[in-house]
């Protein structure tokens, strides 16, 4: 048997439909003026909760075309529409709540590949299921990408045509009941017809395959979950055999540089940490060692990088200070960024997708106080032309003002934090949500965020804490984080409301923590460790029971190597799972999970409530049958700031 057969069903679940109501040619409109500071009347909660009018918008090859997630009456679509005239007519396809479309991307001017995924269940176990599908522009026609002769995990594009043929590299694993099998071997593909060719079988232990620009399949990454070892195979060419280049132990802390660009001199580029933060450097092959450093980013890692059209350099080097950037290495987009900045500051301008001759792009333009709008600029005549705002019920308007905020956590160690400050409510003495994010390695930055604006909104200051353990601020910082789950991290927090009531910002009596995945964690541990801090905690998809949480990541791959990590970050699972410290808490909560979260299921909620219950302690909880971890349904987005703001005016007023 080749693989999951749930996913049969989703192209009947993608169901086709026209839409008929966009104009066939984006707007000649420059972007409008900065938003002035001039005072709009209070917002609806449905404002905040509306979905982005586009996700991940990505122009064709020629640059004609639009693709994304298309919000329609609070249901996503996947759309694809033309921004000039004669170019066909916009399409959509409904997407099942079933079914995940998880990213998409051209294959050349005709064609589109889709990455699906669902929850399947086989022989009683519950398993997510990736493949891939082909679409073509008009959306009348889809094509399996060898969906019967594929195992869970049959989605990975390693390259895409440069000629304009509709052909892909992709990785996919080619059954589930053999190792053989399991292990992903590498196709080509013609996605307008669903033809697949084998390039390279599955070798034991190797889960990722990398090609070059040219579609060279020229490493893989072999890791043994069970010994935590490591190795590189690489080529030059697919004339060649592989052989290994590198080995590492995980056990002993070791690790190997993985390259992520292939140049045609024969050296690669690669990110490393060697300095204390992740930089990019060139490498030689095949001996991977590092030579000179490319990206100038310092006292932040730098996010990734873009490549170039060819695929065998980059053009830029991403990285988060304050706020997210692209660092252009390519002289000409470099000088266009620079006029955008320009011409919309304050606020700011992100190129978002571009043709394959870079003469045609995709930019957003907003800020951290307002959603913005999304605009097409045709660099051949000059004025950007405007598609969409983020949020057609916000528009431009600009909301409650966000900065970056520096603060010393008890033990010394500088904790940097997003500050929101509720507009019209003056900027002293207010009540104060501590809002940790999620991961835990990840971290906030000044940007746009649909909960923190509508909190302050309701009259809170805001603050989410990087705190130890966040990621973009070195090794050292990350490294800060381990062991300290529910212990020095959320000291960190504790610390924000000293530091907010210090400088005079917030009231310390009035603090509530809010938070989501890591963020909902933090916020019960604050409710069983902190009541006397705090006067109520909102967790959303929150984990109460690390051990359990252990037990359910371990179906997964690299089941001992998450174990390995998650023990890492908490040696005692008992004494910080908030489950077990029920009777301890003191302040109201309310717990918000969906039934549908792939990544924390729900029952970490329902532990945790059942254990409030038999404790006699209150707790307000719901449950949303078809929310996932990501909110992506506008309905569960409503109904959890509706819940909120209510329980916040109950127990912390503004």
């Amino acid at each position: 048997m080749g693989g999951a057969r749930m996913l049969g069903a989703s192209l009947a679940a993608l169901g086709l439909m026209t839409l008929t109501g966009m104009t066939q040619e984006a707007a000649k409109t420059p972007p409008a003026p900065a938003p002035a500071a001039a005072k709009v009347g209070p917002q609806p909660v449905e404002a905040f909760a509306a979905l982005p009018e586009f996700e991940r918008p990505a122009l064709s090859p020629d640059g004609t075309r639009i693709a994304g997630k298309r919000a329609l009456n609070g249901k996503q679509y996947l759309m694809v529409a033309p921004l000039l005239k004669d170019h066909g007519k916009p399409a959509l396809a409904a997407l099942s709540d079933k079914v995940d479309v998880n990213w998409w991307r051209w294959v050349n001017d005709e064609w589109l590949i889709v990455g699906l995924g669902s929850q399947d269940t086989i022989q009683g176990e519950d398993y997510y299921v990736t493949r891939l599908i082909g679409i073509r522009a008009d959306m009348q026609k889809m094509v399996k990408i060898d969906w019967d002769n594929s195992g869970f995990r049959a989605d990975e594009v390693l390259w895409t045509a440069q000629d304009g043929t509709p052909r892909i590299l992709f990785a996919k694993q080619t059954g589930i009941y053999s190792m053989a099998d399991v292990y992903p071997s590498v196709f080509e593909a013609d996605v307008s017809t669903g033809r697949v060719k084998r390039i390279a079988n599955g070798q034991t232990d190797v889960w990722d395959w990398y090609a070059d620009g040219q579609g060279q399949l020229r490493m893989g990454v072999r890791y043994s979950d069970e010994t935590r070892k490591q190795s590189i195979l690489y080529r030059q060419s697919n004339a060649e055999s592989f052989r290994t280049i590198a080995r590492a132990d995980g056990r002993k802390a070791e690790s190997v540089l993985i390259p992520s660009v292939f140049r045609t001199d024969g050296t690669a580029l690669a990110i490393d940490d060697s300095d204390g933060y992740d930089a990019l450097y060139e490498v030689s092959l095949p001996d991977l060692k590092l030579g000179r450093k490319l990206s100038t980013v310092t006292g932040y890692d730098i996010d990734g990088i873009i490549r170039n059209p060819a695929g065998n350099d980059i053009s830029a080097i991403r990285y988060t200070d304050q706020s997210y950037h692209d660092a252009w290495t390519d002289p000409h987009i470099k000088e266009i960024q620079e006029a955008l900045d320009k011409s919309v500051a304050p606020r700011r301008a992100e190129i978002v997708s571009w043709n394959t001759a870079r003469t045609r792009f995709l930019v957003t333009v907003g800020s951290p106080s307002s959603a913005g709008a999304l605009y097409y600029w045709d660099t051949d005549y000059g004025n950007m032309q405007f598609l969409s705002w983020t949020n057609p019920q916000l528009k431009g308007q600009r909301l409650s003002p966000v900065r970056t905020v520096r603060y010393p956590a008890r033990d010394g160690t500088v904790i940097e934090a997003v500050l929101t400050l509720p507009r019209g409510h003056g900027t002293k003495n207010l009540p104060l949500i501590v809002m940790p994010h999620g991961g835990p390695f990840a971290r906030d930055a000044e940007s746009w965020d649909w909960w923190s604006q509508y909190l302050a909104e309701l009259g809170y200051a805001v603050i989410q804490p990087n705190y130890r353990g966040s990621s973009g601020y070195g090794t050292a910082f990350a490294k800060k984080g381990e062991g300290e789950w529910g212990l020095k991290m959320q000291d960190d927090l504790d610390d924000a409301v000293a530091w907010a009531a210090k400088e005079g910002i917030a009231d310390p009596k009035r603090a509530c923590m809010v938070g989501a995945s890591y963020g909902g964690y933090a916020a019960m541990r604050a409710a069983q460790r902190n009541s006397a801090l705090y006067r109520c905690a909102v967790s959303y998809a929150g984990v109460s029971d690390l051990a359990a949480m252990k037990r359910y990541d371990s179906q997964f791959l690299f089941g001992k190597t998450r174990s390995d990590w998650l023990k890492k970050q908490a040696p005692d699972y008992h004494a910080v799972s908030p489950r077990f410290g029920a009777a301890d808490m003191a302040i109201p909560l309310l717990i918000v999970h969906g039934k549908a979260d792939k990544r924390v299921p729900v029952n970490q909620s329902r532990m945790m409530v059942a254990a409030l219950k038999a404790a006699g302690k209150p707790v307000n909880y719901i449950e949303q049958p078809l929310a996932d971890h990501h909110f992506t349904r506008a309905e569960d987005r409503l109904e959890f700031l509706k819940a909120m703001a209510a329980f916040l005016a109950q127990h912390n007023p503004a």
